[in-house]
């Protein structure tokens, strides 16, 4: 078997190439050394000469860097000791070369991922394009830019960071520098805005070249299914989900409707169809004309049953706030899509927000696919590495620690009840911290967090807690963590991307201990927490409490382990079991396995949209690029008019109806005087085409005369991007609703996705013709006027708003319309009743 994991551990092949190129860089040290600190900044300008004459040679350009890699990382690793006093170990540099190749570096926490990425982003920012150094939250961007950006400037390279508080102008400054620190979410958002604006200086990118994501996992996996969206309003349906909400509350679990705790997964059964339209006074719930009432109700179904307050979201002042399930962040500005965020406000009873209409939106997993390289950091990307390989197209890299790993991993302490497991924490905690050892507490919710506080306050032991609700403090609360009796108690992995380090004496005390109150369902968040002890050869130990009534336990079939407990009468004892460790571990394999399906699947979605979306805003950019877009215009007027010629079947005469004909012409492209049935009658299609097109340009020409050649040419693209963007907003729209029911089509042994893609196919053609005839018709139809007679019109209405006294005209004022309710109509309040028997009364 040990032959075999040789041949076969190409972890270990890849590991062997990367120390012989950090090899090469280590043997450059003395004669770098001797360099001068001008000597070393002359290095970049001549490094940035040579890959010049890759001529945007982007195949060129990557063996160029590949050749000076050796030379250019030892250029960073003495300036790195010159400017910051540190300098790269050799595992550092093997992270680095893996990062180059656009690989993800798995290295263990307090291994110096910040320093690592140094020598590659450096490497690739000499090519001019810029990188992206990408983090989890604003905080660590300002930190990490802070502390490298003397290191950058001494090498002669510009830093920028972008900010979301930041304006346009400041952040087109951040990212014309060759180095920008940015977060996941900021850059997405940028980009869609870039992608809605009308004038090319008003973009803020300059092209997704070479990125640096650090904690990749968190951001390419835990957040791949959460969409970012730009959205406006959309219309007002307030009392659909006080409805629905009232209506959801009197149902009963199995009676009225099944939940399946392992997928989550709510439906109504048949008793609950019944009610439903007893309720709401309908004949079929699954009739075509009530899809949004069903929908509401599952919403309702969701935000009551599925979804826990203090666990999947937090109520605050500032209304309902997610909580993100992998950091225990709340996620402020975040809010469910689909109508769940405005149902769980109607079941916590908070003002209940405008439903939103999506006017762009991209998936990380889509939006993180347009850089040109990808690369990536994190101390756990193993378990995922299929995903990484499938979806982005990169390997994951186990990059050995500097020391060797001191911390123990304690087997599982399993109890029979939740109560039981919270009691022997706090007991564990009591005995270290009257030691005087530091304690980290990691627990799944924010409830069980809280839970643990009123514990550990009730036996006097002063703690801090890191939850969603006080995350503003967590970069102070975690550098106090490693200090000697320090208790910290923490959801999930807030505090991510921050280094624990450990106070005075505490090495003597057996380093930082950390304590899982629960397994995740993802192995790398667990392995995230164990991580936060042991860090650069530090000493430290973890243990995870389980007890039978967890989600994964209850998921991995506990009740058996139950009953053979009480039979043993084991009930108040504790249970270690290796099998019952690995069938957790199975069980977390199988939900990962879910999780990554779910995944999968959203992504085969969303392929559909993503070439859509590259097709448009592709040919937004050609607009917005070129001042003269008058050639693309008429290629799309000369199509629309092709379109509109050829519907009429000219071999049949006695059935052309020539009054619609002309009407039709009239109505899109030329004015009623232009045009007349003796002009078509009789010719074939390519001469009403040539007849058509020459007035069209003759419009077009006197369009120019009257507005001036440069205003004529704004006007074209301000015309041709108002419809696109109109237009566009619309087929998401339409894109999100046909993706809302089309799961309903498997009912009739239909694949879902492959309809969605036919269809969606379907509908962004037509939204291709419709865009090229609206554009058409808006700029023949509309009516331009001179600068002269634009100020002559102000002038006479001037004279027009004074009476003959010479005071002002008072405005007229708008007249208010009462609406009037049918006594059998739903009252306006949203009880749900009739107007006659609330307020009608």
């Amino acid at each position: 078997m040990g032959v075999l994991d040789k041949l076969f551990d190409g972890n270990k092949r890849e590991l062997k190439t990367l120390r012989k190129q950090a090899q090469k860089v280590l043997e450059l040290a003395p004669e770098i050394e001797k360099l001068s600190d001008d000597d070393i900044k002359n290095k970049t300008a001549e490094f940035q000469e040579q890959l010049k004459t890759a001529e945007g040679d982007r195949k060129k350009e990557e063996k160029m860097l590949d050749d000076m890699l050796a030379e250019a990382f030892a250029i960073v690793r003495e300036a790195s000791k010159r400017t910051l006093g540190m300098e790269p170990f050799e595992v550092q540099i093997m992270g680095g070369i893996a990062l180059h190749k656009g690989d993800i570096a798995e290295m263990k926490t307090g291994e110096g991922k910040t320093l690592t990425a140094t020598m590659p982003v450096y490497l690739n920012a000499l090519t001019g394009r810029g990188v992206h150094v990408i983090t989890v939250n604003e905080y660590l961007s300002e930190i990490q830019m802070a502390e490298l950006e003397v290191l950058y400037n001494f090498l002669g390279l510009t830093v920028g960071l972008n900010l979301n508080a930041k304006n346009s102008t400041e952040k087109r400054e951040a990212f014309a520098a060759d180095i920008t620190y940015t977060t996941n979410n900021e850059l997405g958002f940028d980009y869609l805005r870039d992608n809605m604006v009308t004038y090319k200086q008003d973009r803020v990118l300059r092209g997704l070249n070479f990125t640096v994501i650090d904690e990749v996992d968190s951001i390419l996996i835990d957040e791949a299914r959460t969409p970012l969206i730009i959205s406006g309003k959309a219309k007002e349906r307030e009392t659909y989900y006080v409805q629905a909400h009232q209506f959801s509350k009197m149902l009963k679990e199995e009676e009225d409707y099944t939940y399946d705790i392992k997928t989550r997964n709510i439906q109504l059964n048949e008793s609950g169809m019944e009610k439903a339209e007893k309720w709401f006074k309908i004949d079929n719930l699954y009739d075509v004309q009530h899809v949004s009432l069903l929908h509401h109700i599952n919403q309702a179904l969701k935000a009551n049953f599925s979804m826990e307050r203090d666990v999947d979201y937090v109520v605050e002042d500032e209304g309902i706030l997610i909580v993100d399930q992998f950091t225990g962040r709340t996620m402020k500005g975040r809010r469910f899509s689909d109508g769940l965020h405005q149902a769980i406000e109607a079941k916590e009873g908070v003002d209940i927000q405008n439903e939103s209409r999506t006017m762009a939106s991209i998936t990380f997993q889509n939006f993180f696919r347009l850089f040109h390289k990808l690369s990536g950091m994190t101390g756990t990307a193993k378990t995922e590495e299929e995903e990484f390989m499938n979806i982005y197209n990169m390997r994951v890299t186990q990059i050995p620690t500097n020391k060797p790993v001191q911390r123990i991993d304690n087997t599982d302490r399993i109890y029979a009840a939740e109560e039981i497991k919270l009691r022997a924490v706090v007991e564990d905690v009591i005995e270290r911290h009257r030691a005087g050892q530091p304690i980290l507490i990691g627990t799944v919710a924010v409830e069980t967090s809280e839970l643990i506080s009123n514990l550990l306050r009730k036996h006097g032991i002063r703690h801090n807690v890191l939850n969603a609700k006080n995350h503003g403090r967590e970069a102070e609360i975690i550098k106090e963590a490693g200090k000697k009796g320090a208790v910290t108690i923490a959801t999930n992995m807030a505090g991510r991307g921050t280094d624990i380090k450990l106070g005075e004496g505490v090495k003597e005390l057996g380093g930082l201990a950390v304590i899982g109150t629960e397994r995740h369902e993802s192995r790398r968040i667990d392995d995230q927490l164990r991580g936060r002890s042991g860090r650069q050869g530090d000493v430290g130990e973890s243990t995870f409490y389980l007890s039978l009534e967890d989600d994964l336990m209850r998921r991995f079939g506990s009740e058996r382990i139950q009953a053979m407990m009480e039979r043993m009468g084991m009930s108040e004892e504790e249970l270690t079991s290796k099998m019952i460790s690995r069938g957790v571990e199975s069980s977390q394999k199988r939900v990962e396995g879910n999780n990554f399906d779910a995944r999968k699947r959203l992504l085969e979605y969303d392929e559909v949209l993503r070439k859509q979306r590259e097709i448009i805003y592709g040919e937004r950019d050609e607009i917005i690029d070129h001042d003269d877009v008058s050639e693309l215009l008429n290629d799309m007027i000369e199509r629309s008019v092709q379109r509109t010629v050829e519907f009429y079947d000219l071999d049949n005469e006695e059935d052309i109806d020539y009054e619609q004909y002309v009407k039709t012409l009239t109505d899109m492209y030329l004015s009623e005087d232009d045009i007349s049935i003796d002009d078509i009658r009789g010719r074939g299609p390519e001469e009403i085409y040539t007849v058509v097109m020459d007035k069209i340009k003759a419009h077009l020409a006197e369009k120019e005369e009257t507005l001036g050649t440069e205003k004529m040419r704004l006007f074209e693209r301000m015309m041709m991007l108002r419809t696109m963007d109109q237009k566009w907003v619309e087929h998401i729209d339409s894109m999100d609703q046909l993706r809302t029911g089309i799961h309903l089509r498997s009912y009739g042994q239909i694949n879902p996705l492959r309809e969605y893609q036919n269809e969606g196919i379907q509908m962004f053609e037509n939204m291709l013709v419709s865009i090229e005839d609206d554009t058409s018709k808006f700029v023949l139809k509309t009516t331009v006027r001179t600068d002269e007679e634009m100020k002559r019109e102000q002038v006479v209405d001037k004279k027009q708003m004074q009476t003959g006294d010479g005071k002002p005209k008072a405005k007229k004022q708008p007249v208010k319309r009462q609406v009037k309710v049918g006594r059998n109509d739903p009252c306006p309040c949203g009880s749900g009743k009739k107007y006659k028997n609330c307020h009608g009364q």
